[in-house]
């Protein structure tokens, strides 16, 4: 089992940043590639980035390239998503995701093992 907590969300205003953090236990972190992804109220939980086990090949969705940086601290069990120039698009709930074992990165949810329970990001214009 590993145990996912998200934190940093928040309200910010259009244009702005903020960075999410989430911290993982249970299991070696190390062993997971990371994911975060987002759900907006009526829609379906989408991919924001992920990023390798070694920290490697980080992805991005389209929407956010430019603007979001994924990485990772293996000694500290953490992962972050850097998010800048926000968007009132940008608003969400969003969550880490951990995959196990997984031999390339994948955008797709369906393929993470382990979730945390959320933090809302609320972006005003």
């Amino acid at each position: 089992q590993v145990q996912l907590v998200e934190s940093g969300g928040g309200l910010v205003q259009a244009g702005g940043s903020l960075r999410l953090s989430c911290a993982a236990s249970g299991r070696t972190f190390s062993n997971y590639d990371m994911g975060w992804f987002r759900q907006a109220p009526g829609k379906e939980r989408e991919f924001v980035a992920a990023i390798r086990w070694n920290g490697g090949s980080p992805d991005y969705a389209d929407s956010v390239k430019g603007r979001f940086t994924i990485s990772r601290d293996n000694a500290k069990n953490t992962v972050y998503l850097q998010m800048n120039s926000l968007k009132p698009e940008d608003t969400a709930v969003y969550y880490c995701a951990a995959r196990y074992g997984g031999s390339y990165l994948t955008s797709l949810k369906t393929l993470y093992n382990y979730w945390g329970q959320g933090t809302q990001v609320t972006v005003s214009s």
